[in-house]
């Protein structure tokens, strides 16, 4: 039987994917996949230098580890970096800093406020995401270092928001729909969702081969 893929249909944070002739157990791994197992970036470590909002600082610390960020290439797994820095290396760590104060009016602190002073490609996906609201003198001074990380550690890494796998009419079609988080392209999602099913099969074989 011939192995199809086909996309149904495509945009910037949402794609559907029509599985012909494909297991049902090797696509619900994928789908699985995409939830809990591709890297993206999201701020895990904060330094409050200074705060005089509302918000305590471990509050703070947690609204910033759920804003989405734009994820590239080039960074390694904190765990398998050769570091060993418990705020890490330009390897597997950026730095993001938020400088804001409310003069006489109040202000609303965005994430577009947040400005990476290591690497720009990696931000926030939305500028508008509200973070804290000052009142007139108030300030928040901080230090905010993300890494890699995968859904099965915290949600806050999930590449995707939603990830189905639907029937169809026809015994051997399946429709795999997968929502980015914003992080990743939700075709990247898929891509990388079947190259770490491919490795975590290849590694079992291997294993297989050297038992025997």
């Amino acid at each position: 039987m011939l192995v199809s893929i086909k996309i149904l249909d495509s945009s910037e944070n949402r794609i559907k994917v029509l599985f012909t002739n494909v297991d049902r157990a090797y696509a619900n791994s994928i789908r699985r996949f995409a939830i809990n197992a591709v890297p993206v970036m999201a701020i895990d470590d904060v330094v409050v230098h200074d705060n005089t909002s509302v918000l305590y600082d471990e509050i703070l610390a947690h609204r910033l580890g759920l804003i989405p960020l734009i994820t590239v290439d080039g960074y390694v797994l904190p765990e398998e970096c050769s570091c060993k820095i418990d705020l890490g290396c330009s390897k597997c760590r950026v730095l993001l800093v938020l400088d804001a104060i409310a003069t006489d009016d109040t202000k609303t602190v965005y994430s577009g406020d947040l400005k990476n002073a290591d690497d720009p490609l990696i931000k926030p996906k939305l500028d508008n995401i509200p973070i804290v609201k000052l009142a007139p003198s108030q300030k928040v001074k901080l230090e905010a270092y993300a890494r890699l990380g995968t859904g099965k550690d915290h949600a806050k890494w999930q590449s995707s928001s939603v990830s189905t796998l639907t029937d169809t009419d026809n015994d051997n079609e399946l429709i795999l729909t997968i929502e980015s988080s914003g992080a990743l392209p939700p075709d990247q999602i898929i891509l990388q969702s079947m190259k770490i099913l491919n490795d975590k099969l290849k590694a079992v074989v291997n294993s297989i081969k050297e038992t025997n």
